[in-house]
């Protein structure tokens, strides 16, 4: 009778210390996994899907409207900066730029709180930033649209509208422009617009 007695004790225990085991394990297991308002979720995957084609609609119909090409020629030759950029860092750093394309995205992101980068790829991996907001957060998200600039296109900013692409290139001044020339045909360049979008 007593060895019973002593085997149940045994096993109350057991059961006990296994008990303990199991919650100290989940709550070790829920704050090495803490939930945030950044954390991956079906949710936010939703958001950044959403963003990423809202991002690749805006860079469509901007290009299709021609809104996307005049601020890829918004370029002050004299300064080596886009038009009214920030003097210290030649980038919008608060919105997009005083134009067209600029309006855009500054209506389709900035007054919804969504932060934006532009930059344009051209050359042999050459990047030039039109609009540096910062970093980006993990969950931003990119869209890209390729754009052809021919060689008769003239610039956009103020007092150099009858100024050409192929004029600047005549004119052997190598910061006169951001690309360079690549020399095909009628073509002064081919170069990828790329937008960054991310949640304040």
């Amino acid at each position: 009778m007593f060895r019973s007695d002593d085997r149940a004790q045994a096993h109350t225990l057991e059961a006990f210390a296994a008990a303990i085991l199991l919650v100290a394990g989940l709550a070790f297991a829920l704050q090495a996994t803490a939930v945030t308002p950044l954390s991956a979720s079906t949710s936010n995957q939703h958001i950044e899907n959403q963003q990423r084609a809202v991002a690749t609609d805006l860079l469509a119909t901007s290009a299709e409207n021609g809104d996307l090409r005049e601020a890829l020629l918004y370029w002050n030759p004299e300064n080596g900066t886009f038009a009214g950029a920030h003097p210290e860092f030649g980038t919008y750093t608060r919105a997009g730029p005083p134009n067209g394309f600029g309006e855009a995205l500054n209506r389709t992101f900035l007054d919804r709180r969504v932060a934006f980068n532009v930059e344009v790829r051209h050359g042999d991996r050459n990047r030039t930033e039109v609009v540096d907001m910062g970093s980006p957060s993990d969950n931003a998200v990119t869209a890209t649209r390729a754009v052809s600039l021919p060689d008769d296109a003239n610039l956009t900013a103020p007092g150099y509208e009858e100024t050409t692409l192929a004029g600047l290139a005549d004119g052997n001044d190598s910061g006169a422009f951001y690309a360079a020339p690549d020399g095909d045909g009628a073509v002064y360049d081919h170069v990828e617009v790329r937008i960054t979008v991310w949640r304040m």
